[in-house]
């Protein structure tokens, strides 16, 4: 899928082919921080397929594991872009929230479940995991249906 974004005051912008199949929700407390929310979607895009218009600010954060991560952001309107891996950008986490065509990419996996705050629903069926994609599985979570205001 062909996909366009930009930064909130235009500065930065891209366009990215891009597996909406591939589309991450994650819980961890420093997505809820960076985002300003309860969670953060992203999409793993290679980096060979995104161009760039414009040069993102970088900011290294070291996560509670030591793991390092390249945080990108538009440094005159602090739009978060993508995180990758400092050493070897092979791949970005492009930001949803920043994507044109957010509302055709939902996620298909939920991440971080041990720090998802307890009134996020997951929709029904969602993988949820207690940490990254390879760790267990959350027991069950309230869920949001197909109809509005049932479950």
């Amino acid at each position: 899928m062909h996909i366009s974004g930009q930064c909130h005051c235009g500065a930065i912008s891209f366009t990215a082919l891009v597996d909406p199949s591939k589309v991450i929700a994650c819980h961890c407390t420093d997505c809820q921080v960076f985002s300003g929310a309860p969670y953060r979607a992203v999409l793993p895009t290679r980096s060979e397929d995104v161009r760039w218009t414009g040069t993102p600010q970088q900011y290294i954060k070291v996560a509670a594991s030591g793991n390092r991560h390249t945080q990108a952001f538009c440094a005159q309107c602090g739009t978060q872009l993508y995180a990758s891996d400092p050493d070897s950008p092979t791949v970005l986490n492009l930001r949803l929230g920043c994507v044109s065509e957010r509302a055709q990419l939902p996620p298909v996996v939920h991440i971080w479940g041990q720090s998802a705050l307890p009134w996020v629903p997951v929709p029904a069926g969602a993988p949820f995991h207690t940490q990254g994609l390879n760790s267990a599985l959350m027991g069950a979570r309230p869920s949001i249906s197909a109809e509005p205001g049932r479950d």
